[in-house]
This record gives C-alpha cells, sequence and structure tokens, in this order.
C-alpha cells in the first residue's frame, strides 16, 4: 500500500535553527507534515523562520506550541533538553511523540525517559547532518531501549526516512562512543591546536596570521559554538576521555618517530593513516 503523504498532521519544533529548521522544510519539501509550529524564546529568529516559511505559526510560550503536536522535535542545546522535556511534557497529548537532536544520547535518554507522561513516547535521535537538503543521504541513528514503543519508533525513522535519510538503529552506548571518536575527537583535536599556535610565544607576532589554507582547513571546526561543545564535552565526557587518551597514544608514537628522525616509521606511520583515509572517501 502506498505511503500517504501527509503522515504527521501537526509538527512542533523546539529550537528552529539550523537543525530543526532543515527537518521542518525537508517533511513540507516532501509533504509529509501538516502544520508546522516553530516554538523559541527570540521572537526574531521566529519571525524569520515564518517570513521564509520554514513554519507555519510561531510560539514562544513552549507548552501551548507542543499542545495537539503529533510530534515534536527538540533541536535545542544538548544540555537543555532534560529542562526542556520537563517543561513541555505534561502539555503534550497521549499517542504524541517526542524525538530529539542531541550528538550525545546515553545522558540524554536517561534523564528525559523518566519525564514521559503515561501515553507520551519518547525517541532518541541523532541527525548527522542539516541543511533543507541537509539530511538528503545522510544518516540518521535512533537509540531505542527497551522503553521506547515500538510505533514510536517506527513513525520517527519513517519521518528521517522521508526527510531523505538513511536511518541506522543504534546501541546508546555505541553511539556515544562512536561519535566520541568521529565527531567529539575532531572538535576537541582542532580547539586545542588552534589554542596551542597561537599561544605560540617565540616570536612577537600572533603567527595565527601567517596561517594559510592547510591550517584553516583543518581547523574550520574550532568556529563552531563553544556552548554547543562546552555542553558536549561535558555530558559524553567517559568517552570522550577514552578517545583522547587513544589519540595521545598515537601522537606520542608519531613524536617519538620525530624525536628520533626515524625516517622508516615515519613513513609507515603517514602511510597507514593515508590509506585509512583514503579508504572513507
Amino acid at each position: 500500500m502506498k505511503d500517504n503523504p501527509v503522515f504527521i498532521p501537526k509538527l512542533a519544533v523546539v529550537g528552529v535553527g539550523l537543525i530543526g529548521g532543515s527537518l521542518a522544510l525537508a517533511l513540507k519539501s516532501a509533504k509529509a507534515v501538516g502544520e508546522v509550529v516553530g516554538i523559541g524564546r527570540g521572537l526574531a529568529n521566529l519571525e524569520k523562520a515564518l517570513e521564509l516559511g520554514v513554519v507555519d505559526r510561531i510560539e514562544q510560550d513552549s507548552c501551548a506550541g507542543v499542545a495537539d503536536a503529533d510530534l515534536v522535535f527538540l533541536a535545542t542545546p544538548v544540555r537543555s533538553l532534560e529542562s526542556v522535556a520537563a517543561v513541555i511534557a505534561p502539555s503534550m497529548k497521549p499517542g504524541a511523540v517526542l524525538t530529539d537532536g542531541g550528538s550525545v544520547k546515553a545522558e540524554v535518554v536517561r534523564a528525559i525517559e523518566p519525564l514521559m507522561p503515561a501515553g507520551v513516547h519518547f525517541v532518541p535521535g541523532h541527525p548527522i547532518a542539516a541543511f533543507a537538503t541537509l539530511y538528503q543521504g545522510k544518516r540518521c541513528i535512533l537509540t531505542p531501549t527497551e522503553a521506547t514503543n515500538p510505533a514510536a519508533l517506527d513513525l520517527v525513522k519513517r519521518v528521517w526516512e522521508r526527510a531523505g535519510s538513511e536511518v541506522v538503529l543504534m546501541d546508546v552506548e555505541k553511539h556515544d562512543r562512536i561519535l566520541a571518536a568521529i565527531s567529539h575527537l575532531p572538535h576537541m583535536v582542532a580547539y586545542s591546536l588552534v589554542n596551542s599556535v597561537g599561544s605560540y610565544d617565540r616570536y612577537p607576532e600572533n603567527i595565527l596570521d601567517y596561517s594559510a589554507g592547510g591550517f584553516r582547513d583543518f581547523t574550520r571546526i574550532a568556529s563552531s559554538d563553544p556552548t554547543m561543545w562546552r555542553d558536549i564535552a561535558m555530558t559524553n565526557r567517559e568517552a570522550l576521555v577514552e578517545m583522547m587518551e587513544n589519540f595521545e597514544a598515537c601522537f606520542a608514537e608519531l613524536k617519538k618517530d620525530v624525536r628520533e628522525g626515524d625516517g622508516e616509521k615515519l613513513f609507515e606511520f603517514f602511510m597507514r593513516s593515508k590509506k585509512s583515509r583514503d579508504a572513507i572517501l
């Protein structure tokens, strides 16, 4: 049987930024959603989203905004997810589904699952990318638990598929460790590298002024929102520290080879990395 295009009569997006706005636009484009309500504290941002057609209605009162919504998507900073869920959950109707886009899952799941009223279901999720075509061909990881309602999980899975994503189901702990490796660690390295070079004081001028393409490309993610990355580092500490220690061990190996001038080992180290990097392209 052909899937009915509109299967979410009312979607509420809490936090109409890149992540939330992109999902709203993708579902509108797919004609999978009826009304989209944008919820947030900043009126100017909400009015811009309304003007651009990202949402159909705006609401600064989050409880009023989620009332009668069939699906609520939390697209706020990861450390705010619990407090936002605590406020809106009592106003959600029975049968409604709450999901999120946080890049850390274990702490979010532990915090939000106990807040769900009877008949309201939480499905933890994490889209790996974002733009109106942001999700096209990208992955979205859903991390259901034993408490996850199967019908709610199916609904959220369909949402991300209609947005153009490949949906992957994954254990919560596995998600956090994988993201610590492929996303969180690179940001920590980029931030550290900029601070390290920026604090080099052998010469009077700031040597960052001489940075060219390679340095700028590598450290681009160090321009990311500090609040967001503070929150991620604090909520995924165990997995992130494990990956940082693993990185320290690899960097120590490279440092030793450089100090000793061991060309053979340096070549092998660089070649091993090149092969791994080339394989993912």
